[in-house]
């Protein structure tokens, strides 16, 4: 039995480095590691993808699938329940960095069942209204900076995309802001801010071209 890290990155600011960090410290170690790396998740379905492909390929019955977040399987809603559907047909385990969720497709209880395809759920409408959102946000700010060239752009961010992703994952979750800030190493304020006004905290990484 297998344990597999499969790691998506599409923006040069985001890390494949970070992602393995993250899990390693997490406590996680891995038999395999598929990287995904410039991909876009809303645009470019798993079974796309080079490293998704042989991802299929390999997962068997009782192997463990570690993600960072099922957003890295997609953002889209069906994509990512359709993807999950076959995992946990397959016996497959998977199991999440933020939050340490496990899905385990190896249970034949029914309620256990029915909890797991419920949160799955959940998630996959969550990454598809963050990703809408994040594309509504981006587009916004550059049509700032195009209307305003010599605009002031504002304080430059102190959160990368990653950790911004991060950080509205764990408040849909529930986590504290004090949690939070120090499983991200983000302050209280910032998270504060990003709370308040996701939107203009999503813009402010647009604008900044982050």
């Amino acid at each position: 039995m297998a344990t597999i890290l499969y790691a998506r990155v599409s923006t040069t600011e985001q890390t494949v480095a970070h992602q393995r960090t993250q899990a390693e410290a997490a406590g996680f170690r891995f038999d395999h590691v598929l990287i995904d790396d410039g991909v876009s998740g809303v645009s470019t379905r798993l079974v796309e993808r080079p490293e998704g492909r042989r991802l299929f390929d390999m997962l068997r019955s009782g192997d463990t699938l570690v993600v960072r977040w099922l957003n890295r399987l997609g953002r889209n809603y069906e994509d990512i329940t359709a993807v999950m559907r076959e995992f946990m047909r397959r016996g497959v385990i998977v199991r999440t960095v933020i939050q340490g969720l496990t899905f385990d497709g190896a249970s034949k209880d029914p309620m256990a069942c029915a909890v797991r395809d419920a949160m799955i759920g959940f998630m996959a409408a969550s990454a598809q209204a963050e990703a809408e959102a994040s594309k509504e946000a981006q587009k916004a700010g550059i049509a700032h900076a195009k209307a305003r060239e010599d605009a002031y752009l504002g304080r430059k961010p102190s959160y990368s995309r990653e950790q911004f992703e991060d950080v509205v994952n764990r408040l849909g979750m529930g986590e504290t802001v004090q949690a939070i800030a120090k499983a991200t190493g983000i302050t209280r304020q910032t998270i504060y801010r990003i709370r308040d006004n996701q939107a203009e905290a999503e813009a402010a990484l647009a604008r900044w071209a982050a």
